[in-house]
Order: structure tokens, then C-alpha cells, then sequence
């Protein structure tokens, strides 16, 4: 085994398309940001929500789509100095969400009553 790779067991857990991607602290959570083409063009879908983690940041975004969504996402529209200007609660699947003063978006699992993710 690698150096090193032994203690981050993490990054075998995470989903391929957010392995080495930088993380950024945003609401209290740690979550990779979306730099690759793909980890922007998938974002969280085709995932199980317990695969989602705790979400992912898409720098340079203003609008984000649900297809291929297996659960609910709360997105939060942010500005360039990463402050919300926008929420959208439990967006379903299959949809289309945009916010033209947006800089970025936080795409978060929505969690489902009783705090099953």
C-alpha cells in the first residue's frame, strides 16, 4: 500500500468522481468542489443519498439540473463571496433550477423526517 493511503480510508468510501477534488468549508460542512467536467456534469446524481456525503460545491453555476436524481437536494444559490442569495428546498428529481445573480451553488442531500439522509 501507498504512503499514506492506509489512513484515508475516506477516499475510497467517496464517489470516483469527487476523489481529488479540493473540499471547502461552506454551512458547517466540509464538501469537495465540483473542478473536473465530471464531477460538474454529474454532481450528485446517480448516487444513493448515503453515498452523497455531505454535498458538493459547484464553483462558476448558475443553474443546476435533478435528472438522474435519486433523492431530494437542497440547493443554496451563493454569491461570490460565498453567502446565500437563494434557497431551494427538497428539489425533486428530473428539473431544472437557475438563479441568474448566483456565482456558485451547494448542492446538500435533503434529509427526510427523522433525519435519514
Amino acid at each position: 500500500m501507498a504512503p499514506g493511503f492506509a489512513g484515508n480510508v475516506n477516499a475510497r468510501r467517496q464517489p470516483f468522481r469527487f476523489r481529488g477534488l479540493h473540499r471547502a468549508e461552506l454551512a458547517g460542512r466540509s464538501v469537495p468542489v465540483a473542478a473536473t467536467a465530471l464531477s460538474r456534469l454529474l454532481g450528485l446524481a446517480l448516487l444513493r443519498a448515503s453515498r452523497a456525503g455531505e454535498g458538493l460545491l459547484i464553483p462558476c453555476c448558475r443553474s443546476v439540473h435533478t435528472f438522474g436524481m435519486r433523492f431530494p437536494l437542497h440547493l443554496i444559490f451563493l454569491d461570490d463571496r460565498r453567502a446565500p442569495i437563494s434557497v431551494r428546498g427538497s428539489a425533486p428529481p428530473n428539473r431544472i433550477f437557475r438563479e441568474p445573480r448566483a456565482d456558485a451553488v451547494l448542492e446538500l442531500p435533503a434529509r427526510r423526517p427523522g433525519g435519514v439522509g
